[in-house]
């Protein structure tokens, strides 16, 4: 099933479209069985629209948040994702501190401990409502990048990354067996830089060419660009 292309005249509509849409899946969740779970993403984009999140009118106490991806670096880093969320967003509104699921930070442990920790705590949450993905110029999703060995991996978990072409290197990142496990799977992007590679999410190339082309929702996949990035398709 190929995914939904919305387009938004530039980006700050995609991102407030993007808000609304998000608040109102949560609201969903939250009634269809007293949570929602939210699994958020890093990127300029992303950070963006968890901003606009902060805006809108939503249930933070029945509100749970994890990442589809991280980068493997210390706690405090400014590199990770978490930390640029909790200031975009989850240090401004009251969500409670144990709603909010990271994944391992760099902390004395391996990789693949941490990457065996991270799918623990997936699977004690259960499924995911909404999987927020960026995706890159080079077509990649999460930290799942063309050409990585990991990007064919199976089963619904997270792994470990060692060889990103972007740094850091170390990584981990959701399988697409656990993003296709999402009730909603969502792409948010924007720049005509992405231009190709939205081409490539609304067709048929295989996932070691175009990891963003097996991105996939379990009942919904949406992709929601500005109109930079739907240049070559919308």
């Amino acid at each position: 099933m190929s995914a939904e292309l919305h387009v938004a005249a530039d980006r700050a509509a995609l991102v407030a479209d993007a808000a609304d849409r998000l608040a109102a899946a949560i609201a969903d969740a939250i009634a269809a069985r007293g949570r929602a779970l939210v699994a958020v993403t890093g990127g300029s984009v992303g950070i963006e629209l968890l901003a606009a999140l902060g805006e809108r009118d939503v249930d933070w106490e029945r509100l749970h948040v994890t990442w589809s991806d991280e980068r493997y670096v210390a706690a405090d880093s400014p590199d990770r994702n978490a930390v640029q969320a909790r200031e975009a967003l989850l240090d401004r509104v009251p969500i409670p501190a144990d709603h909010v699921h990271e994944l391992p930070a760099a902390d004395g442990t391996t990789l693949d401990q941490a990457a065996l920790r991270a799918t623990s705590v997936l699977e004690w949450l259960g499924p995911v409502d909404v999987t927020l993905l960026g995706v890159g110029p080079d077509a990649h999703i999460a930290s799942l990048f063309p050409g990585m060995s990991g990007v064919d991996e199976p089963g619904e978990r997270v792994i470990a990354v060692r060889d990103s072409p972007k740094p850091p290197p170390e990584r981990l990142s959701f399988t697409l067996g656990a993003i296709a496990a999402s009730e909603r799977t969502w792409l948010i992007v924007a720049g005509a830089d992405k231009a190709e590679a939205v081409r490539l999410a609304l067709g048929d190339a295989d996932a070691a060419t175009a990891p963003v082309a097996h991105a996939r929702g379990r009942v919904e996949t949406l992709l929601l660009a500005d109109a930079e990035a739907a240049s070559l398709v919308a």
